[in-house]
Formats: structure tokens, C-alpha cells, sequence
């Protein structure tokens, strides 16, 4: 097992791993859409999509994958009524390449975002 943390991306404030390793496969933790380096969430579920995006490709590509090897995806929302929004810009991000997923509406998420995305994929 091996812990990545990327110098990229802030530091977590809780008792968890931005992303661990294990035979190959990667668990990313929930990410909540923060610009790295202020540590702000964005107004707006567009976007927070955007934002939370990018960080999981960051995540990603410095622990030796990407995007094209996500394997599944559990998208928390918090509030079903922005879901076309957020499935749109997810459709966007990843083209032709569907892994498999998740959608949970729940209600308040952590620090005000509008949505958490949790990945895994392999190397």
C-alpha cells in the first residue's frame, strides 16, 4: 500500500489520504472543489464541477494514471436540481470514455460546496 499526497493540491485538514495505492489501484478521497492554491470553493455549480475536475486530474495524472482510467465514480450533489449541469460538464471531461458511476443527492455538503466527487482507477 502506498500513500500519495501531491504537492498540488491542498492538504487535507481531516484524519484521511488524498489517495492511497493498492495493487495497482487507486482510491481517490472524496474531493471538494477548492482551488489549490487558495484553498476557496467557487461560486456556482458550474463552476465547482470545473474545479472539482481538475483536481481529480491532477490527483491522478501525479500518481501515474488519468482520466481514461478511472474506473468508477461516486458524484455527491446537493441538490438533485443541479444534476443536467453537472452531467454535462462531466460528459465533457471524460468524452467518449465512460466509466462506471454513482450519483448521490444528498443535503449539505462540507464547507458550503455544492458537490464531493470520489474516484478510483488503476495505474
Amino acid at each position: 500500500m502506498k500513500i500519495i499526497e501531491t504537492p498540488n493540491m491542498p492538504k487535507s485538514n481531516g484524519h484521511y489520504s488524498q489517495c492511497v495505492e493498492h495493487n495497482g489501484i487507486l482510491y481517490l478521497a472524496g474531493q471538494l472543489p477548492r482551488i489549490p492554491e487558495t484553498r476557496a470553493i467557487p461560486e456556482g455549480i458550474e463552476a465547482q464541477t470545473h474545479q472539482v475536475l481538475r483536481n481529480i486530474e491532477k490527483i491522478l495524472t501525479e500518481a501515474g494514471s488519468g482520466k481514461d482510467k478511472v474506473l468508477h465514480v461516486r458524484v455527491y450533489v446537493s441538490n438533485i436540481k443541479y444534476w443536467d449541469i453537472v452531467n454535462g460538464i462531466y460528459a465533457d471531461f471524460f468524452g467518449q470514455y465512460k466509466p462506471a458511476r454513482a450519483v448521490i443527492p444528498t443535503r449539505d455538503l462540507h464547507h458550503g460546496a455544492l458537490i464531493e466527487v470520489e474516484v478510483t482507477a488503476y495505474v
